[in-house]
């Protein structure tokens, strides 16, 4: 705000003070400026020190909405309607063409001004119902309320007028000057900076400096942020849930080698069970409880085969199935899930992570475009591989147009049947299971 604004405002304090202070609306009047211009010369004097005391008031009061100006020049909705009928009529069709029709028609309606005729020739006509002309009370309120105030209305009056948008309560916000301890018509600017000359030649003695805002809000640190991996992890768990999928427990981190191995027809001899690529626990270091009937034909389908499997023709030992470890994989939640599912003599049902529903062909490229295409994945790419427990085998790799490199982005395969066999799912199901490497 320019000083000449600051110190007229000033000068007009000083001479109208005697009253104990003056109100920003009758100082911008009086000055010839808009309030909200006033104001910024208020703040900007207030940030000087105590040259002013600036007290905020606020006030209800009711005005005019533009509707309700433009009934003032025009006439109310009604009467427009009204004044629009010719005395053979009018179709109701073109007058519902009119700007003012709904509230017009309704309110012209309610005061019986005019009627409607449904049996009409030609369609419904509407015809006025009074010969003389109408009085617009509506113009009139509003009038009266422009030039006395909406005081002057009854309270139902202006509650009317303001159900119909033609008045509205707002609130007025003004400030009450007064001079500060340190009140003065001039305005010198203050220094904000104490700089290394000022200190050598002693200058800073004679300086005002502006006195330190210790309430002011600071800039908000950027911080707090969701994770990428968690945004594109809401981003795939979407697109399952719209697929018709549904998601399987996964807050079990602790598992058994078990559940997380031996179930999934990993030999215990894998590298894959090696301490460098597996954290086990120490306390407790082993779990005590399996469903033995199942676990024993995990055991005979490792040691000597099944189901038409060779199996892997070595002495299954519990005593490494019973460690407990962090969780490798979510396959193992897809094991649990699958030997539930058998107890429960169902078919495996939709997850979001392993488990597809029944019925889904073997399009395995249209069922990945069909789940990666709303994440932007288009160009896909198929290669054999091999995992413990499904056969065949097939890792997926996408086209990555800012490496401009193909990258793999998951692996994919059929259950074994050495897997679902011993849970006790009939031999005709069938189940296959993916992973989307969502780090990647």
């Amino acid at each position: 705000m320019s000083p000449p604004l600051q110190r007229r405002l000033l000068q007009r304090l000083q001479r109208e003070d005697g009253a104990g202070g003056i109100c920003s609306l009758e100082a911008a009047a009086a000055l010839g400026l808009e309030h909200q211009a006033l104001v910024g010369a208020i703040k900007s004097l207030q940030a000087l020190g105590d040259l002013i005391d600036a007290e905020l008031r606020s006030s209800r009061h009711w005005e005019l909405t533009p509707e309700g100006q433009e009934v003032i020049q025009e006439g109310s909705h009604e009467v427009r309607v009204f004044n629009s009928i010719p005395p053979e009529g009018l179709p109701q069709s073109e007058l519902m063409k009119l700007t003012s029709n709904k509230v017009g028609f309704s309110k012209a309606m309610s005061n019986k001004w005019i009627r409607l005729d449904k049996a009409a020739e030609g369609g419904p006509r509407v015809f006025r119902a009074v010969s003389a002309n109408v009085q617009d009370s509506v113009r009139e309120k509003l009038e009266l309320v422009r030039q006395r105030g909406a005081e002057s209305l009854e309270e139902k009056d202006r509650n009317e007028l303001k159900k119909r948008k033609l008045l509205a309560e707002a609130t007025l916000k003004s400030y009450w000057i007064k001079k500060g301890k340190s009140f003065s018509t001039t305005v010198s600017k203050q220094e904000t900076d104490l700089t290394p000359e000022m200190i050598s030649s002693g200058s800073w003695r004679d300086l005002k400096f502006k006195p330190y805002n210790f309430e002011a809000l600071g800039i908000m640190p950027e911080s707090g942020h969701l994770h990428p991996l968690l945004k594109v992890r809401t981003q795939f768990r979407q697109i399952f849930l719209e697929m018709g999928f549904t998601e399987m427990p996964t807050n079990n981190y602790i598992e058994s080698a078990f559940w997380n191995f031996d179930a999934l027809f990993q030999p215990q001899q894998h590298p894959a069970r090696d301490q460098h690529d597996t954290f086990f626990l120490s306390d407790p270091a082993e779990a005590t409880e399996f469903p033995m009937d199942y676990l024993q034909k995990v055991k005979k389908i490792h040691s000597h085969g099944g189901y038409g499997s060779q199996g892997y023709k070595y002495p299954w030992k519990i005593e490494e199935a019973r460690k407990n470890l962090l969780r490798t994989h979510t396959t193992a939640v897809s094991a649990r899930m699958l030997y539930q599912l058998a107890r429960q003599g169902r078919r495996p049902v939709p997850a979001v992570r392993g488990l597809l529903p029944p019925g889904v062909d073997s399009a395995a490229r249209s069922l990945t475009a069909l789940s990666l295409s709303p994440a932007g994945i288009t160009q896909l790419r198929f290669k054999p591989a091999y995992n413990p427990y499904t056969e065949p085998s097939m890792e997926v790799f996408s086209y990555h147009q800012g490496l401009g490199k193909w990258v793999e982005v998951g692996n994919s395969g059929v259950f074994r049947p050495e897997l679902l066999l011993p849970m006790g799912l009939p031999e005709g199901v069938s189940v296959l299971g993916w992973g989307l490497s969502l780090e990647r």
